[in-house]
């Protein structure tokens, strides 16, 4: 029986857990939340450790890029599992690399030869031209357009609309 546990059970945990139900890889779905309660709230982000091990995976879903980077290198340090997710409606060339804790929202596109760096968000209908570098923790809001050989850096928002002209953030 394969778990995911998702830290933070707001718009963005929300939006996590439904990727991951349309993936059908997880049998169960629940969350920690410091500051809410509900049925699907096993108790608050700390008690994390609890849940550990086995088959199941922990994933820090705060849209905030700090907070998500500080528990993703934290549950990494701890040897835990942290999924990437991809949606069944984005395409994600073969010849793309995803980091760990990575989603890929619907209809987002990743082409071949981009590197897609640990804890990154690639928001609804964004798209990610080929031979491109997303570094760790950045963040590209729906409908985001990087074209080709851009890095984008670390920890970066990219807000809705945004067009990246080929070669803008040098490789």
């Amino acid at each position: 029986m394969r778990k995911l546990l998702i830290l933070g059970a707001g718009g963005y945990g929300r939006t996590v857990a439904d990727i991951a139900r349309q993936m059908a890889v997880y049998d169960k779905i629940a969350f920690l939340d410091d500051g809410k309660i509900g049925p699907e709230i096993l108790g608050t982000c700390e008690e994390y450790a609890i849940f550990a091990g086995g088959n199941t995976d922990i994933y820090p879903a705060f849209g905030d890029n700090e907070t998500r980077m500080h528990w993703l290198d934290r549950l990494i340090r701890e040897d835990i599992s942290v999924p990437t997710l991809v949606h069944p409606t984005a395409y994600v060339s073969p010849g793309a690399s995803l980091g760990a804790g990575v989603v890929v929202l619907p209809k987002a596109v990743v082409n071949t030869g981009t590197t897609v760096e640990a804890g990154c968000i690639v928001n609804l209908s964004a798209i990610v031209d080929h031979d491109c570098i997303l570094e760790e923790g950045s963040h590209l809001c729906p409908g985001v357009i990087v074209k080709a050989s851009n890095r984008i850096p670390a920890g970066a928002k990219l807000e809705s609309g945004t067009i990246i002209l080929n070669g803008t953030y040098p490789l």
